[in-house]
Order: C-alpha cells, then structure tokens, then sequence
C-alpha cells in the first residue's frame, strides 16, 4: 500500500480568523481550534487544544499593527515548535513593518530585517505571503519563502470591467515596476506620480508624469494606509481629463479618516483584497478574497508541487 501523506493542520491567529476559516474551507479542511489565555494587564498565552507532534502544521496571521498581531503569531510559532511540529509555515497575507525595510536616515531601524529574523527563531520553517512592500525584503530570510502576487486576483477583475482606453497608474515612483507589469498584461498605457512628502502620511507636492485626458485609470499599489495618496492622485487625474480613476490595492490598512477620504474622493471604486479585515459595508470599496489563493499554494506546498503558475508578475 502507498505511503498516504497525513494532511496538515491549519490554525489562525485572532485577528485572521475570519480569513483563516476561509482558507481552511477552501483547503477542504476544519481551522484547528487555539485557547487563548489573556491575564488582566493585557499579556496572553496561545494553547493548541490538539496534538501537532510530527505535524505540518500552517499558522494564518497578518502583522499589521497593533504590535499585538506580530506577538500572537510569535507565540504561536514558538508553542508549535516546543510542541515538536514538523514543518511550521508562518502563513503571512500581509506582512507588516515593512515599510522600514532599510535605513533612509541615520539612527532609525530595519523592522522588516528584525521582524523576519524573529520569525525564524520563534520557529517558522517556511513563509507565505503576499505582495511584500519591497521585493528585496525576502532576503531577510534564511528559511524558503513564497511570495504571492495579488496580480492573480486583480487581473481577471480588470478584465472582466472591460474598460476602453484603460490606463495604469502607480502612485509613486517606487511603485514604477508593479505599474509597468500590470500594464504589459493588459496592454495598456501608464503614468507615475511623482509625490514629495512633508513627514510620514503627509505628502506636500503631487505630479503627474504622462497623460490621462479621455482614458480610465487604475491605480496600482500595494498598500493603502490613509488613503491620502490614492485620493489625492485620483482627484489630480479626474482634473487633468480623465474618465474614471479606479484603484487596486492588496493590502486596506484603512486607517485614520482613510473611509472618509475614499468616500469624498473622486475614486470610483477601491478593489482591496481581504488580507486584512475591512468594513465590508463602506461605499466604493470592492472586497476580493485571497483564501482561494492561499490554500491552492498551501496544498502544493504541502504535496511538493510547482507554485510557479501563482507567479504572475
């Protein structure tokens, strides 16, 4: 008789649950159940309520801050380990504190590099995630890591608007290569914006590089946080005669007035993915779940099959 592969098992942190059962239902699996203990000053102990010894077992968080997400997924990957897990795979949609993935003045930390080396030593083995802020940022590792591309989600979306003259649109000169792709799959245009910002979340001037009269635009990021640079862009766009301004976004971190901005800006619609949980109900903000996604890539994970095809860009 053939040697049967023992399936994994799949847990989420508190934040992803949600996510997590969507993952696991997708996967054709039950979310493994995890006690948390939480003492009065705010400090909490996660309990797997099952055995994982000799497990591959796949552990769904996103570090977005608060600070309280990255320690629920630390604990979680130290306490599989200490329980003789055999393969851990930290399962990341968003990985946060990436923003500081190097030093852009002097005395300030590499969060991204310090993130990823906690991660190792409370015991990931492997890592998934999705559209990191920086490319560079999975050489921080040591351990394998599968960097998925919303692309996969956003594209057939897209497709399926068909809209005439469609133009790409990056945000900032960083997000140059992401637009470009985008484009090449679509055959379409693209412009930049150029911004300058006065400190974090604060931009101070905004220029369009390229031409938008008569066409739709979509904007293409990886992020959006407050929003202020989407909503200044697409009102920029919308002045220089442009149809419509769309933007796609992998990650709505959507936080200060970021719902309000999106509401009485002149975006016709936000396409964000479900990576980190978001007000459903708020206008103009489409929603696309990645649990289908991430479970296809954790069940070739799993069997040792090629992800190659979920490399879109």
């Amino acid at each position: 008789m053939p040697y049967q592969v023992p399936e994994p098992k799949i847990f989420a942190c508190t934040q992803s649950t949600i996510l997590g059962e969507k993952i696991a239902a997708s996967y054709g699996a039950k979310l493994g159940k995890v006690l948390f203990s939480r003492y009065s000053d705010g400090e909490f102990q996660p309990s797997f309520e099952e055995s994982i010894r000799g497990a591959r077992i796949f552990i769904i968080g996103s570090t977005n801050p608060s600070s309280e997400n990255l320690m629920e997924m630390l604990l979680m990957l130290d306490a599989a380990k200490r329980a003789s897990a055999r393969h851990i795979t930290a399962v990341m949609p968003y990985f946060g504190w990436a923003r500081q993935d190097r030093k852009d003045k002097p005395r300030v930390p590499i969060a991204a590099k310090l993130v990823a080396k906690m991660l190792e030593t409370a015991g990931a083995t492997r890592i998934i995630t999705m559209d990191l802020h920086a490319d560079q940022i999975q050489g921080f590792f040591e351990k394998p890591v599968d960097h998925l591309f919303a692309s996969t989600l956003f594209l057939p979306y897209l497709e399926g608007l068909k809209l005439d003259n469609l133009c790409i649109a990056s945000p900032d000169m960083g997000g140059s290569k992401r637009a470009y792709a985008y484009s090449k799959a679509l055959e379409s245009d693209v412009v930049i914006c150029y911004k300058q910002r006065a400190k974090a979340n604060v931009i101070s001037h905004m220029e369009l590089i390229g031409e938008v009269a008569g066409k739709n635009v979509v904007l293409v990021d990886d992020m959006v946080d407050t929003a202020g640079t989407l909503t200044k862009a697409a009102d920029l766009m919308i002045e220089r005669g442009a149809l419509s301004v769309r933007a796609i976004t992998t990650h709505g971190l959507l936080s200060g007035n970021a719902y309000e901005r999106i509401k009485d800006s002149k975006l016709t619609e936000l396409i964000i993915t479900d990576s980190i949980p978001v007000e459903h109900d708020k206008e103009k903000i489409k929603v696309l779940s990645c649990a289908d996604l991430f479970a296809d890539v954790m069940h070739r994970v799993h069997h040792n099959t090629s992800i190659s095809s979920k490399f879109l860009m």
